[in-house]
């Protein structure tokens, strides 16, 4: 095997990029390590040019293997890697959104990148893979515009900044921001915050630029010793006949289908019909595909333009944010919350469903295992842009907005311990022009204060865009505008989509995507500054809609109680194989759930989670000297009456606890029969006097009740009392085989 291996140090950790022939036929391959994460990045690209395609033809495949954890992971009856996890595919959208906006979008030609993780450690393999992607793009002879670098960064509860922080150090912080970019230039940013301030996000992206200004020196010199002459594309223009035809008929009505004073691409939509039209009629053999890039890179050219001299397509000034309509519930009597929310033309339904602990979403992958107990999940159906189109399953666009929109409502979510629900958030898009990520975290704050979740703020999102003057250009200090709250033509041709989504306190979620280079560091801070402006105008409509969680969660809800018992009661509850814990499931219709610290959920409705709760409670009880009952009178003996001092369970196997109230203890003077005061059935005021080491009890009536006895008409009586030994050891002459092999008496601890 052939091979070349370059390092460098990168976040106090050793950065290794190998070159070999393992994947001979790839037009570039590397394998990059850091620390025991390892990941292949293969880069090929097409023979031909693809006819028809009006777009670059750009796929990148993230794939997850088991073997590269260490497991034989999947279900029982396949052991296969199947159908890319979540955390796969936003892990390649993190690498397709970085690379992407540096190809020539003119180029017809498939490029597939894919990125193959052959081992995982404590470091997260999205950004090992950027950078193999981009070190297998850079040295092969694919035309593109790298290389570009990655880095997370995250921030401990003691506000000190980590690079490339682990799993476990991600869990525990409050900020975890993970930035790609060249040249100063920042092109990618997904984050997950807990109500950080945008100045300290900030900070986050200024180091983040230096690292990444490092890890492209390191490849730079790879490039130079080791990458391939590029191959050049001679790229078709359009024919100086379909030019003419375009200036002299499409040209003058440019401007005004772009900046027609409403929202919405509809005008330019219609002129592009008529360019489609016209080619068709008087220039039948102009290349369709180049034709409508000439028009889309024309409409772009004079979007630019007009928002750089201060005009925006629908009339808006830069910092307005379209009209806002918030409603919480009142849409279907069976669900447990719900949320209306309307941002201009952008319409979303959010759906709340609250379920018990068993609920929960176990994700098993390559990367994670764990349990979710908040989920959202997003639907974009074809109706939301009025078009026609397949119905069912997800695409990466449906899961990548979903798990933004459910980032920026984790941090706001209960923990379990106050709400031990589980959650599940789904948002609809009824209609969609621009951002309608953002306009489901709205949505879903709606439907969780309206079903009750004790949220510890409220969230909304926005999205910001940015246009770059001359971009194309080697200009370092670009003219720029930022756009508040962009719409469908200003995210389709403006250069940033910029979603920030947050409390009034601070953001709790961020992604940006670019069609250019990068954006220059200098921007952020506007685009800080008027997201948040937009955001507290935004929360302001949904405090007025709803101020605050109902008192209550939904009536149809599940409801959950809690209880805690000891460790060493768990198998009592569980009993042999299950068959407890079965039986009140099947004595009261409720779920329960055990954790391993021996907090048991339980969860039901029409009161069976009372039932069950009762039923858990009893056979978990422990008696205590000085506690008094009501006991139910068993049998009667010479010497005395057994008490029963816990309801009947319906629990075969489990048996009730009874206690003795010895005959001298039914009342403060002789008697000469029990049966003179008690009878089997009856119900009797009972208190523990003692506890023997055997785990019998002693009961008293007396010392509860002096004049029970008296009450029934029992005089004192003057004769001898049964056999008992004043002094010297006490003799128990029960029917053992009747109870339980103790006498008459059971033991007080944990039921076996």
């Amino acid at each position: 095997m052939k091979s070349q291996v370059f390092e460098t140090e990168f976040g106090g950790k050793k950065l290794t990029a190998t070159f070999n022939d393992l994947a001979l036929q790839a037009n570039g391959s590397c394998i990059v390590s850091y620390g025991n994460t390892t990941v292949l990045a293969t880069a090929v690209m097409g023979s031909t040019e693809r006819e028809g395609l009006d777009y670059f033809p750009l796929t990148v495949d993230y794939e997850e293997k088991f073997y590269a954890a260490g497991a034989i992971l999947g279900s029982k009856y396949v052991r296969r890697e199947g159908r890319p996890t979540d955390e796969a595919i936003l892990s390649g959208r993190a690498v397709d959104r970085t690379i992407r906006p540096l190809f020539d979008p003119r180029m017809r030609v498939e490029v597939q990148v894919v990125i193959t993780v052959l081992s995982i450690g404590e470091d997260d393999p999205d950004v090992v893979s950027v950078i193999a992607a981009s070190l297998a793009l850079a040295t092969s002879d694919i035309p593109w515009a790298g290389p570009v670098g990655s880095v997370r960064f995250g921030l401990d509860t003691e506000k000190k900044w980590i690079i490339n922080p682990s799993y476990k150090e991600r869990e525990l912080g409050i900020l975890d921001i993970l930035v790609c970019g060249q040249n100063g230039l920042i092109n990618m940013i997904e984050t997950g915050a807990h109500q950080i301030s945008e100045e300290t996000i900030l900070e986050a992206l200024s180091k983040a630029s230096t690292e990444i200004t490092a890890l492209e020196e390191f490849q730079k010199n790879i490039i130079e010793k080791i990458g391939k002459d590029k191959k050049v594309f001679s790229f078709q223009s359009l024919s100086p006949e379909a030019q003419e035809l375009f200036v002299s008929e499409i040209a003058p009505k440019l401007e005004n289908a772009v900046f027609t004073g409403v929202s919405g691409g509809k005008a330019v939509g219609e002129l592009h019909e008529t360019w489609n039209t016209l080619l068709k009629e008087r220039l039948p053999d102009e290349n369709r595909g180049i034709a409508d890039l000439y028009f889309e890179e024309q409409v772009e050219a004079t979007f630019d333009a007009g928002v750089l001299a201060g005009r925006r397509p629908d009339g808006r000034d830069f910092d307005t944010v379209r009209e806002i309509y918030a409603q919480a519930g009142g849409v279907a009597p069976m669900l447990h919350g719900a949320g209306i929310f309307y941002r201009g033309e952008t319409h979303i339904f959010a759906a709340l469903t609250l379920g018990g602990p068993d609920d929960i979403q176990e994700l098993e992958g390559m990367e994670i295992q764990s349990k979710k107990h908040f989920m959202l999940h997003y639907n974009f159906p074809p109706y939301s842009t009025g078009e026609t189109g397949r119905m069912g399953g997800t695409n990466r666009r449906m899961i990548g907005h979903g798990a933004l929109a459910e980032k920026a409502l984790a941090p706001v979510i209960p923990p379990k311990e106050i709400f031990p629900y589980t959650t599940r958030i789904v948002s609809e898009v009824m209609s969609s022009n621009g951002s309608s990520s953002m306009g489901s975290v709205c949505g879903g704050t709606l439907a969780l204060l309206d079903g009750g979740v004790p949220i510890s703020a409220p969230v909304a999102g926005i999205a910001m865009g940015v246009v770059l003057e001359n971009t194309k250009a080697e200009n370092k200090n670009p003219n720029y505008k930022v756009l508040t709250d962009i719409q469908g033509p200003e995210d389709h041709y403006g250069d940033m989509d910029f979603k920030v989504a947050g409390t009034a306190t601070g953001v709790t979620a961020m992604q940006m995507d670019v069609k250019v280079a990068g954006v220059p560091l200098y921007v952020f801070p506007e685009a800080f500054e008027k997201a948040k402006k937009a955001r507290l105008h935004i929360l302001e409509k949904i405090k007025k809609a709803i101020p605050e969680a109902r008192a209550e969660i939904s009536p149809l809800a599940p409801k959950i109680l809690v209880t805690k018992i000891k460790k060493d009661q768990i198998g009592l509850v569980i009993g042999s194989g299950g068959k407890t814990v079965n039986q009140i499931r099947d004595l009261t219709g409720a779920e329960i759930s055990i954790e391993e610290d021996g907090t048991v959920f339980v969860t039901g409705k029409n009161g069976s989670a009372e039932k069950a709760l009762k039923l858990v409670e009893t056979i978990t009880r422990e008696f205590h000297v000085g506690e008094t009952f009501q006991g139910v009178v068993t049998r009667i003996a010479e010497f005395g009456a057994f008490v029963r001092l816990d309801e009947e369970t319906g629990i075969s196997g489990v048996k009730e606890t009874e206690g003795l109230v010895h005959i001298s203890e039914i009342a403060p003077f002789r008697i000469e029969r029990v049966e003179e005061v008690l009878k089997e059935g009856e119900v009797v005021p009972v208190v523990i006097k003692e506890m023997e080491e055997e785990g019998r009890i002693r009961l008293s009536i007396k010392d509860v009740d002096p004049e029970f006895a008296s009450r029934k008409g029992v005089q004192p009586f003057k004769g001898p009392l049964p056999e008992r030994p004043e002094n010297g050891p006490r003799k128990f002459v029960g029917d053992r085989n009747k109870h339980g092999g103790r006498g008459g008496f059971r033991h007080n601890g944990p039921r076996r």
